[in-house]
């Protein structure tokens, strides 16, 4: 659209609403009125709605403005005076289309790189002209349009927006979209940001006739849309973590842009996402919406439908296509930022959003973070996001700025950590008294209401039989054999659950060593599917803050004239890696340090048991009666490549059924895992699982074991003696830990 059409359609929204432009520039947000300068800029209009008229409200949606706003400013170098927020009500549906075409169409020109991001509630709507099929629509604050007409609903169709994007006169244009449509039945777990809505509803008269008049516009670019979930029926969840709510999908997202360097594929980066998101409790997965099959296509021009309906170019967008470009300064990952500095000039304000979710909530004081001027800093408290450190070390003048990337450098993690289990608000009072005297039989378990607090598991009742009890992951998901008998009491179904929640605590305990952002170990690490032809890679992870220059990952990020690899046609959704069960598979490892490092395997299996990666190796010694196979430490030295298990028929590692998701977690020091492998040695095995990928029986204590083998490579230990007494101490110098996650079909 040309400026003069803009702004003809700002003054038409604005008649409706009753207002003069000067009062519409009143009630936007202070950043608003950006610099018209004919330089190129980076534009961000960013919507977030918790509170909803006569509808229950959201949590997260104004951390997820937050999220996208520090992480623009600081990761990205946006301007300020460049990005508008519209937040509650606010984002009514005049003013949020408004905005859009004051505050970036008006503005883009050639060059130019616009974001567009909303949380909120999405439904689904019927058009008068398509009565037969139902739309997707975002839900603004002001949805419910007629208090006396319930029928009538002033949603934004989602082809409205899509019809915006396209109008932009630029290249770059990326929009996230962290809402759903689907209102799953039942809502178990995490809170949906799906709303439904009833068949009679009306879209406004005001939308239709917007939307019509999109329609006569030329479509000038393709955009990236990053859409919460790729099924339809999924649902976009919202999370409760350490002192704040946020939307799982936006969170997992900026918190990949915010430690990593960039990947050269959108393939890579919504794989780190949905890895993520998985560990969340989340089964949803990220999508390009501008990839999927839309219903209104089929009322659009051919041309209109190809461009809609085609992958879009990831020539020349940074941080994998996604259309987020990198500030020159901001080109290695990070864990945070420094936000302020107080007035001692030793001081500082973080945020951290780039550490791993699920570390966040352990972080403890006494961590460090270093600057790239070099600075030390030690962490002294921490709130939500939000943390203050003072300077350790300083080499030459302090040298402390606002907008200083910190990157992790020693983690202090609490040696009481505990499982965390949710009692769903549907058990009845009588029957959470009896889970949580149930719980509290157990060692290092505690119990919250769900919603209140952080939790890792929820329990509660399974829906198609009530009195019938089970755990449930966080997004509602049913962990196999947690389940007690039909009618069987509380406590006797939460005292079958022993071994498992065992096996659960093991797990959290080792994805708090996940580190692949920011270890200094130089690791590559392959997984492949071995077949008679050439081995298949499934998912590759290697850590990226080693020997790598700023100028050697300058040159590694494409350029408009450098072509990248498209999503294939069809496969839009970008799935966790698939493995056909029989598959025979391997690990290959490249050490590409300039140390020998110590490698130990554990996870989950499909069973959802524990498992772990066992080196047996027989006594040569001749005329021993003894012959009992031991374990061994597998040791990788520099420059060095080991593939595992071997590939020979007696240690060959086939996956078996059934069907269902596997997590492995990779960890290497550069110590040897004595206790590790002493704790492993504990547990009896038969002789007939004495294979490559066998059963963990003594999960927790390997796990704990797994944290004090990491702890004693720490030099640092010895200098925080305080510390080390109730907390584990790792340097990432010294340790890394990758996760591998697939789906077994």
């Amino acid at each position: 659209m040309k400026r003069r059409t803009f702004l003809h359609r700002i003054g038409s929204i604005l008649a409706v609403l009753g207002v003069t432009e000067a009062d519409w520039l009143t009630l936007g947000n202070r950043y608003y009125y950006a610099l018209a300068e004919p330089n190129q800029r980076k534009l961000a209009l960013l919507i977030g709605i918790n509170q909803y008229p006569q509808i229950p409200a959201l949590s997260g949606c104004l951390t997820d403005v937050e999220l996208q706003k520090e992480l623009l400013i600081y990761r990205f170098g946006f301007q300020a005076s460049d990005i508008l927020t519209l937040t509650e009500e606010q984002a009514s549906r005049e003013f949020i289309e408004a905005a859009f075409l004051d505050h970036l169409g008006k503005q883009a020109r050639s060059g130019d790189v616009v974001v567009f991001h909303f949380s909120g509630y999405g439904s689904r709507v019927k058009l008068e002209t398509s009565p037969e099929t139902m739309q997707n629509a975002l839900v603004p604050a002001n949805g419910s349009k007629d208090s006396q007409n319930k029928q009538i609903v002033n949603y934004i169709l989602e082809e409205t927006l899509l019809l915006l994007l396209r109008s932009l006169p630029i290249n770059r244009v990326t929009a996230v979209l962290d809402t759903s449509y689907y209102v799953p039945s039942p809502i178990l777990g995490l809170k949906s940001r799906a709303l439904q809505e009833s068949v009679e509803a009306k879209l406004a008269a005001e939308e239709l006739d917007f939307l019509q008049q999109l329609k006569t516009q030329e479509l000038l670019n393709n955009p990236v849309v990053l859409a919460a979930t790729s099924n339809p029926k999924q649902s976009a969840r919202e999370g409760l973590f350490s002192g704040f709510s946020a939307g799982l999908f936006t969170y997992a997202l900026t918190q990949y842009l915010w430690e990593f360097t960039p990947a050269t594929r959108i393939q890579v980066a919504l794989s780190h996402v949905e890895n993520s998101l998985s560990k969340l409790g989340s089964k949803q997965q990220p999508a390009l919406l501008s990839s999927q099959k839309n219903p209104y296509l089929e009322n659009l021009s051919p041309l209109r439908r190809e461009a809609l309906n085609s992958p879009p170019s990831l020539v020349g967008k940074g941080a994998g296509g996604l259309g987020f470009p990198l500030a020159p300064d901001s080109i290695i990952g990070a864990e945070g930022v420094v936000t302020a500095i107080e007035e001692d000039g030793k001081t500082v304000h973080l945020w951290l959003a780039g550490l791993p979710p699920q570390v966040l909530l352990y972080y403890g004081v006494n961590s460090r973070l270093t600057l790239a001027t070099r600075e030390e800093l030690v962490l002294r408290s921490r709130t939500g996001l939000t943390a203050k450190a003072q300077i350790a070390k300083i080499e030459g003048a302090n040298s402390l700025q606002v907008g200083q990337l910190v990157q992790e450098a020693v983690r202090v993690l609490p040696r009481n950590v505990n499982l965390t289990i949710a009692l769903d608000t549907g058990l009845e009072r009588i029957e959470r008294v009896d889970a949580t005297s149930g719980f509290a039989a157990f060692a290092r378990m505690s119990t919250v209401v769900a919603g209140e607090q952080p939790a890792d598991y929820l329990f509660g009742k399974l829906q198609q039989t009530p009195s019938h009890y089970g755990l449930f992951s966080l997004g509602g998901e049913l962990i196999p054999n947690t389940t007690g008998e039909v009618g069987e009491a509380v406590k006797l179904t939460v005292q079958r659950l022993a071994p498992k929640l065992s096996t659960l605590l093991a797990a959290k305990l080792w994805r708090l060593t996940e580190n692949q952002g920011s270890s200094r170990l130089a690791l590559k690490v392959t997984l492949e599917i071995i077949s008679d032809v050439s081995p298949h890679v499934v998912i590759q992870r290697e850590t990226v803050r080693t020997f790598k220059t700023e100028t050697s990952i300058k040159k590694s990020l494409p350029t408009p004239h450098s072509p990248l690899p498209l999503i294939p046609r069809g496969d839009p959704t970008f799935p966790t890696p698939i493995v056909p069960i029989g598959s025979r598979m391997r690990y290959r490892v490249e050490n590409q340090s300039d140390r020998p490092v110590y490698l130990i395997l554990v996870g989950l299996n499909n069973n959802h048991t524990a498992i772990a990666f066992y080196p047996w190796e027989t006594p040569q010694e001749p005329n021993t009666a003894d012959t009992k196979p031991l374990l061994k430490e597998v040791v990788i030295a520099p420059g060095e490549t080991l593939t595992f298990p071997q590939t020979n028929a007696a240690s060959q590692w086939v996956i078996s059924g059934p069907a269902s998701e596997c997590e492995h977690q990779l960890i290497f020091t550069t110590a040897p895992f004595s206790g590790t492998l002493a704790a492993l040695n504990t547990a009896k095995y038969s002789t007939a699982e004495e294979g490559p990928i066998s059963p963990l029986l003594n999960s927790l204590e390997v796990a704990q074991a797994l944290l004090q083998d990491i702890h004693n490579a720490s030099p640092l230990k010895t200098e925080m003696n305080g510390t080390a007494a109730e907390s584990y101490i790792l340097d990432v110098n010294n340790w890394a830990s990758l996760s591998f996650s697939f789906q077994v079909v």
